[in-house]
């Protein structure tokens, strides 16, 4: 399956086939429409469907072909953002109730896995929150108080990884965490939706989606699902115009594979306390060997394009700590949505109509993040008291954060400067094949891509979510918003990633010299 998120494949994509389902291609009506076909739709769409909801669910691409494909696919209830961070933002109670659901969403896949029978590689295993070096060890012994406050008691302070090869130091030691792989998950989760009565549609864009007495999703070919609810599953809302996206920030985020002799390395999840930080775990079993996944060298979203250099460092950071590698088979990115706050958005979309809700947020922990979602939204749905939807709750205002807040939306508005910039190149003539650059057109600012024909594709470089420039990510070859992480096709300026719904307009008349 080709993920359409980007060009390079990710290991998870090169070894997993997930069943294409037909586009949409009439009127449709159901009890709950959800837009994605991701982790967090499916979770959703699962838990509904066997509470007996009615549902239909619909993917621009591929079901598991946005974020989820891009994952590492750690499950954990190490918490992304350090849990002496949320008490301190949140409180003790928040804590405890953030960790309760990481640890409930694994428990969660653990039994998914088991009572529908999905072979997804699924498994159980310790997990290591280890200091880099020149770290300090207090952040360690402040994070054990804060954990084992938290609820999860289990976790212990070791003086050393359980490693021959390498000392990679103090370390906590996380017990029953998880992975697995995650695109083989979605297909098995898919096909249980439809046992279950869900129907599931791929290749149907979402172009309008409206709440109100009876919602609706209106989709490209024109065709409307009408709903009592509407679930916005996208990664981040491409419903929502400004609310949620002044509460979040988009980062690409760098994942190399390289071939281990089988055995050499032991199942754990690995993750250091440098910022951003480095996140290491085994995959068994493709074509015949190990592959080690080492994940980091995060950056915000269209604010860099020296994917080189990055890729560079996560190899030879890899290399030094596992010198039994025997070279490197893939590398990819992803996307991931930083709140502010720390923790996750799922719920009703503030400022809209109740029948419309989102999932967003997701930081580090995507599938953990994405099953919560499935639990809550459908307690919220059936109208069932759920302790953690204040939690998750995407009306909340954290003042706390005031600072990171400022910060990110400031960063966002000196984005804007980029209309008085000159192009990056002085002509369309100047775009070699296989390349993309913006030039400058009189007032206007363009988008070209050259393909390997030599053929130029021109598009408006204006994004359609808030109007930002964008940039080429010559890394996954798509155009990518630098203020809130909206990604376009090179050739056709479709949108891959939100939050714009609308695609880079076509620049006709523009003529080479």
């Amino acid at each position: 399956m080709q993920s359409d998120a980007g060009v390079s494949p990710s290991v998870w994509s090169a070894s997993a086939q997930i069943p294409d389902r037909p586009p949409l291609r009439q009127d449709a009506s159901a009890e709950i429409c959800i837009v994605g076909g991701g982790i967090a739709g499916l979770s959703a769409a699962y838990y509904l469907a066997r509470e007996g909801k009615s549902l239909v669910l619909v993917d621009d691409g591929p079901l598991g072909g946005g974020a989820t494909s891009r994952t590492t696919a750690h499950l954990t209830n190490a918490f992304d953002d350090r849990y002496y961070q949320v008490a301190r933002l949140h409180g003790a109670d928040v804590a405890r109730l953030v960790a309760q659901s990481h640890t409930a969403a694994i428990d969660a896949i653990d039994n998914i896995v088991r009572e529908e029978r999905i072979d997804c590689d699924f498994e159980r295993l310790p997990g290591y929150l280890f200091m880099s070096p020149g770290g300090d060890a207090d952040e360690l012994h402040r994070e054990l108080e804060a954990v084992r406050d938290a609820g999860i008691k289990a976790v212990e302070f070791v003086p050393r990884l359980p490693l021959s090869f390498s000392d990679f130091g103090p370390a906590l030691c996380f017990p029953r965490q998880g992975q697995f792989h995650p695109l083989r998950y979605i297909a098995g989760l898919a096909a249980a939706v439809e046992r279950y009565g869900g129907k599931i549609y791929t290749h149907t864009h979402a172009r309008r989606i409206e709440g109100g007495e009876r919602a609706h999703v209106e989709t490209d070919d024109g065709f409307v699902i009408a709903a009592d609810a509407v679930i916005v599953a996208t990664n981040t809302p491409v419903n929502d115009q400004v609310t949620m996206h002044t509460k979040q920030a988009p980062y690409r985020t760098y994942v190399v594979g390289a071939r281990l002799p089988v055995g050499a390395v032991p199942s754990m999840l690995l993750w250091d306390t440098l910022h951003p930080y480095h996140y290491v775990r085994v995959q068994r079993n493709i074509d015949g060997r190990d592959v080690l996944i080492v994940g980091g060298e995060d950056h915000k979203t269209g604010q860099a394009d020296d994917f080189d250099r990055r890729y560079a460092h996560l190899q030879e950071w890899t290399r030094t700590r596992f010198p039994m590698i025997e070279g490197f088979d893939y590398h990819w990115s992803g996307q991931v949505m930083e709140p502010v706050d720390y923790l996750g958005f799922i719920g009703r979309n503030p400022g809209h109509e109740e029948n419309v809700y989102i999932v967003t947020g997701d930081s580090g922990n995507g599938m953990t993040h994405g099953t919560i979602a499935g639990l809550l939204l459908r307690d919220l749905l059936l109208r069932r008291e759920n302790p953690w939807a204040s939690v998750y709750d995407p009306a909340r205002i954290s003042f706390g954060a005031a600072g990171d807040f400022a910060r990110e939306n400031l960063n966002v508005a000196v984005q804007f400067a980029d209309y008085a910039t000159a192009g990056e190149l002085q002509s369309i003539d100047d775009v070699l094949p296989g390349q993309g650059a913006v030039i400058r057109n009189g007032w206007k600012k363009i988008a070209v891509y050259r393909d390997d024909s030599g053929v130029p594709h021109c598009h408006s470089a204006v994004c359609t979510h808030l109007r930002c420039i964008v940039h080429w990510n010559s890394a996954e070859q798509s155009w990518d918003c630098p203020c809130h992480g909206s990604r376009f096709d090179k050739f056709d300026g479709h949108p891959i990633n939100g939050p714009a719904l609308h695609g880079l307009a076509p620049i006709e008349d523009l003529r080479e010299s």
